[in-house]
C-alpha cells in the first residue's frame, strides 16, 4: 500500500487488505482508500477514470505495493507459481500501474517513485524471487526514467531495515546501523515527499539508498 502525505495532498491508497485501508481513513481524513489489487488492469483503470473525474489530475504516483515470502521459501522448494506471484505484483504492477496514469502525470509534469529495497543490492539465503523483483525495480526505474523524460521524473528508494510496526528492538538491533538506529517510517515517507516535490527537479533516474549506512559495512567473521 503507497500511503505518503505532503502538506495540502490528497493521497489515494489502493490495497485489497480493506480493513487497514479504512483505518487509514480513519486515522487521516486527507488519504482516500480504494479497494483494488494491482495486479487487475481494469481495478487500476477504474481508480485513474476516478482520479481524472474527481481531482482531473494526478502529481505523482507512489509505486509501493509488494510481498515478500517471510519463511523464505528454500530455493529446492520454490514453486513457479510463487515465483511468478511475486514478479507480477512487485515488478509487473508498478509498470502497468505507471502506464495508466501516463496522461494524468504528463499534464502535471508529475514524479514516480518506486520503492525497491536494499535486497536488490544484498540477499539473504533464499529470496530469489524477492531480490529479483527488487533489481528489477532499480532497473524499471532509470529505464522509465530515460523513456518518460522531460515530462515525467522517475526515482527510486531502496530502504534497508525499517520499523514500521513500532515493534519495541534491542540495542543490538540499533547499533549495527551506522546512524545508530533502525530506520523509521518517516525516515522513507520524508524523501518521498522530497521527490515529488518541485526542489527535485534535476533529479531522474536514481536509486536513493536509505538504510543508515548498514549496505556501506564492511562485516566479518572471528
Amino acid at each position: 500500500m503507497s500511503v505518503f502525505i505532503k502538506k495540502n495532498n490528497i493521497v489515494i491508497a489502493i490495497d485489497i487488505d480493506i480493513d487497514s485501508g479504512y483505518q487509514l481513513v480513519a486515522d487521516n481524513p486527507k488519504i482516500r482508500f480504494w479497494p483494488a489489487d494491482v495486479t487487475n488492469r481494469k481495478d487500476i483503470t477504474a481508480i485513474v477514470n476516478e482520479i481524472t473525474l474527481q481531482f482531473g489530475r494526478l502529481d505523482g504516483l507512489i509505486n509501493n505495493a509488494a510481498i515478500a515470502n517471510p519463511y523464505n521459501t528454500p530455493l529446492d522448494s520454490l514453486s513457479l507459481d510463487e515465483w511468478q506471484r511475486i514478479i507480477d505484483i512487485n515488478l509487473t504492477a508498478p509498470l502497468m500501474i505507471t502506464q495508466q496514469c501516463l496522461p494524468l502525470l504528463k499534464i502535471s509534469k508529475g514524479n514516480v517513485v518506486n520503492i525497491s529495497s536494499t535486497r536488490a543490492l544484498q540477499s539473504e539465503a533464499n529470496t530469489e524471487a524477492y531480490s529479483a523483483t527488487k533489481g528489477g525495480i532499480v532497473s524499471l526505474t532509470h529505464a522509465l526514467a530515460v523513456s518518460l523524460g522531460p515530462e515525467i521524473k522517475v526515482n527510486c528508494i531502496s530502504p534497508g531495515w525499517i520499523n514500521s510496526s513500532n515493534e519495541i528492538l534491542n540495542s543490538i538491533d540499533h547499533q549495527q546501523h551506522l546512524v545508530g538506529r533502525v530506520g523509521h517510517t518517516d525516515d522513507i515517507a520524508e524523501m518521498v515527499e522530497f521527490l515529488i516535490c518541485n526542489q527535485s527537479g534535476f533529479i531522474t533516474g536514481q536509486n536513493f539508498v536509505i538504510d543508515g549506512g548498514m549496505t556501506k559495512k564492511m562485516i566479518y567473521t572471528e
